[in-house]
């Protein structure tokens, strides 16, 4: 880690001192970026289901996150621009605190929330990113270094883009890649620890409690030997200006991933295996176990079309397969409409379904002689509907200030998520954008 930020922060210094050399030197050229910009977005997120995957496909899927982001772009000169994003997110789910459900506060049922410490936790990530322009602007290299941390897990990102520019600057072509390295802190369900540790029944858990049903319970639960996760992520884009109205374009993305890729907390139900409860809840039969590699491919285009002064039509498909078994169609549609030189309104609605995974099954359908199985609903077959309405607010003279900061725009957005799945979910979000005078 520490030899990557000595890379990345060499790298950035030798480019900035050779671009400085070459200013002394070059007529005037228009800046990538005239000023330090700074971004802040918040984003306030609920829902709420019956197909809890910590519970093994049933329970509350209720859970609620906040979270909040600063992005500043800084110019260093004409040609390069560093970019810093921090955020933090956190949440409270009644679906991950029964991971622990038997805190002795309540009676422990899956459609309930426990209080245990598995209730909340924070996620936070902090990226910086660094990219280079060509004197005709036609060129454009970035590279970027991230790290992200959660109870449960820390990671690591590396990446790297290239953008061309071509025929007058109506064609351009793109290359990205990353890389993403995580640790898992593997996190199991409170009753199968005891069979990882060798206690078995001998536990405190089951002195306290009474086992009701099949009283023998016995899991042949194994933890994870390999606790990391590996990403590799390429894609290409192509987008051509077509007319004056009418732009379109194209992206191809591939992903690889390997290592731990099932969740270490969330439980499976064998139908060959007699139900075991404590109280109201079901312990677990195993975890949810699924292939240590993926494969992944999405395909999409976008048309963007102008139709006058005040309506903007924007279209977008993308189709997804994997070798999980997964294939997925999404289409959307966003319509800005100009109100005036300050405001837009922008409603969209956005439709996606996907096919169910291979290893997917609702609960208590898996047999314990398969291989992999999850009750995840986010690898079921489903269809989603997603409507949205934003307005934008924006002030190229930024006569309104804090500090030394103008205001240049304001976006606030609400969504409304359904899926077929009883999912439901609510996005309200904002976001600010400062220019430092």
């Amino acid at each position: 880690m520490k030899n990557l930020l000595i890379i990345l922060i060499s790298l950035c210094l030798f480019h900035i001192c050779s671009a400085q050399d070459l200013d002394s030197t070059n007529t005037y050229k228009k800046r990538v970026l005239e000023t330090t910009e700074i971004d802040f977005l918040s984003s306030y997120y609920t829902q709420d289901g019956a197909n809890a995957a910590v519970s093994g496909g049933i329970g509350t899927e209720e859970l609620t996150d906040i979270t909040a982001a600063f992005v500043v772009s800084i110019p260093l000169n004409d040609d390069d621009v560093l970019t810093i994003d921090a955020g933090i997110s956190a949440y409270t789910s009644a679906s991950s605190s029964n991971v622990g459900p038997f805190d002795g506060k309540g009676r422990a049922n899956p459609y309930d929330a426990s209080t245990g410490a598995s209730q909340g936790d924070v996620w936070a990530n902090l990226t910086g990113s660094y990219s280079h322009s060509s004197d005709d602007r036609n060129d454009i290299w970035s590279a970027k270094l991230s790290v992200s941390s959660e109870y449960d897990y820390f990671s690591i990102g590396l990446g790297g883009s290239y953008t061309k520019l071509f025929n007058e600057k109506n064609t351009e072509v793109s290359i990205n890649g990353n890389v993403f390295i995580d640790t898992w802190n593997a996190l199991y369900p409170t009753e199968l620890r005891p069979f990882a540790d060798g206690e078995g029944l001998n536990n405190d858990l089951f002195n306290q409690y009474t086992i009701t049903g099949n009283p023998n319970y016995n899991p042949n639960f194994k933890p994870f030997e390999n606790e990391g996760r590996n990403t590799y992520a390429v894609g290409l884009g192509f987008s051509q200006i077509l007319s004056k109205k009418l732009q379109g374009s194209l992206a191809l993305d591939v992903v690889m991933q390997d290592g731990l890729l099932s969740t270490p907390f969330q439980r499976v139900y064998f139908k060959d295996i007699a139900d075991s409860f404590i109280e109201d809840f079901q312990l677990a039969d195993d975890v949810e176990r699924l292939p240590d590699s993926r494969f992944k491919v999405a395909l999409g285009g976008r048309l963007h079309y102008y139709i006058n002064e005040t309506f903007v039509l924007r279209t977008f498909y993308r189709y997804y397969f994997d070798d999980w078994g997964i294939t997925s169609h999404t289409a959307s549609i966003e319509i800005p409409i100009k109100l005036s030189d300050k405001f837009t309104i922008y409603p969209s609605y956005r439709f996606y379904n996907q096919s169910a995974a291979d290893y997917f099954a609702a609960y208590e359908a898996h047999v314990s002689t398969n291989e992999f199985y999850t009750s995840d609903y986010d690898l079921s077959e489903y269809s989603a509907h997603q409507l949205s309405l934003g307005v934008s607010y924006t002030d190229i003279f930024t006569k309104f200030h804090i500090w030394k900061l103008g205001l240049k725009s304001i976006d606030l957005k609400y969504t409304q998520y359904d899926r077929d799945n009883t999912l439901s979910a609510t996005i309200i979000s904002a976001g600010f954008k400062f220019i430092l005078d």
